[in-house]
């Protein structure tokens, strides 16, 4: 069985509680109870490290605990810097230190978005005397180096990870377990609909319902996108569209079914060759295999695009949508001896801010269907 473990958020907070119970008591804490909110329930999370840096200020550490996810963050460090103030009107202010992401999209904010927000602000306000009032800063000392092998700098986030999440339970999205959880949804949802929409994530699915695609529709695969494909036509859903962020989705023209990247990347190669089929020129083959992300090589076919009056995103993307497909069908017929392989697979790949990048043309017309 699969272990749980806890989002980020929640070691933030333990962190942030044993410096406040620091600066109250002057005695360390082993073990800080945390009421999580979502769900609703208290949460006991070892506490490595307390210090007294001064008379008002204190630093306690925590690490990342994810339980059997294939998490980067797993045994990361987390620090919270709590120190007493006299001014302003919050009695809790958070701050993103080092390693905390800036949110390009929203002022450089921090990214510490709105459950990490509410817990931390929750939790430390029980522990506060009336007028009391402190400025907590979180640390990940390991966030900058961390953000590089994610998908952050897509969707804004730059120079560190993200206090993302909407729970505290971190449930194990790429273990087996999960993959059971995933099939028992899918085989509800065949048994009434012969047309499903595959969403790797929660963008995809927010996008999809704004476009008017039933929910019920809806499937979320996480990164099992292979073994969700055969199921499917092995449960005689008829067609599929594939709905999902193009630097995930397109690692699937390269036959990459498990989309985490722990496992496997091969985005900047696939684009790469794309172009090359697509007639651009070496050097520019070149800055796009270059491009630190899939988001990076996308502006530059777009720079492309407006520099020369060309259509090279669309070109590139199309070939690779209908790549998608075509792969797609090849794994279910070669993966499943009892596949029946009439599934039809559409794809749909969107960019950072949930626009629609292209669709293949089988997409095309599943989502007049669908929509």
């Amino acid at each position: 069985m699969s272990r749980s473990g806890y989002t980020l958020p929640v070691f933030a907070c333990a962190a942030a509680v044993a410096a406040l119970h620091w600066l109250r008591d002057r005695q360390p804490l082993t073990l800080a109870s945390i009421d999580l909110i979502e769900p609703a329930q208290i949460a006991q999370i070892p506490i490595e490290q307390v210090a007294g840096l001064s008379e008002n200020t204190a630093l306690a550490i925590a690490r990342s605990d994810p339980g059997d996810n294939l998490d980067l963050t797993k045994d990361t460090p987390i620090w919270a810097l709590v120190e007493w103030r006299e001014e302003g009107d919050d009695a809790v202010i958070i701050k993103g230190g080092e390693g905390i992401g800036r949110q390009l999209n929203a002022d450089d904010k921090p990214a510490i978005y709105a459950y990490a927000q509410r817990l931390l602000k929750e939790n430390l306000q029980r522990m506060l005397a009336p007028g009391e009032k402190i400025t907590v800063t979180i640390i990940l000392p390991e966030g900058r180096s961390l953000a590089v092998r994610t998908s952050n700098s897509a969707f804004g986030v730059v120079e560190g990870l993200s206090l993302l999440g909407t729970t505290g339970i971190s449930q194990p999205l790429s273990t087996p377990d999960q993959l059971a959880v995933f099939r028992a949804q899918l085989e509800n949802k065949a048994s009434r609909f012969e047309s499903l929409v595959f969403c790797i994530g929660e963008n995809g699915l927010d996008l999809a319902r704004k476009l008017g695609i039933n929910p019920e529709q809806l499937v979320k695969t996480a990164n099992w996108l292979g073994p969700m494909l055969v199921e499917a036509d092995v449960l005689g859903v008829k067609e599929i569209l594939l709905f999902g962020y193009h630097g995930k989705l397109m690692k699937l023209a390269g036959g990459i079914f498990h989309t985490h990247h722990y496992l496997a990347d091969g985005r900047r190669e696939i684009l790469a060759a794309h172009c090359a089929i697509a007639g651009l020129k070496s050097p520019d083959i070149q800055a796009v295999f270059n491009s630190a992300t899939a988001e990076a090589a996308l502006t530059y076919l777009k720079f492309l695009d407006a520099a020369t009056g060309s259509d090279w995103v669309n070109q590139v993307y199309s070939a690779i949508a209908k790549t998608i497909d075509v792969r797609s069908q090849e794994y279910i017929q070669n993966h499943k001896q009892s596949s029946t392989g009439n599934t039809i697979i559409g794809s749909v790949l969107f960019e950072r801010d949930r626009k629609i990048i292209v669709k293949s043309k089988t997409a095309g017309l599943l989502m007049e269907k669908l929509c």
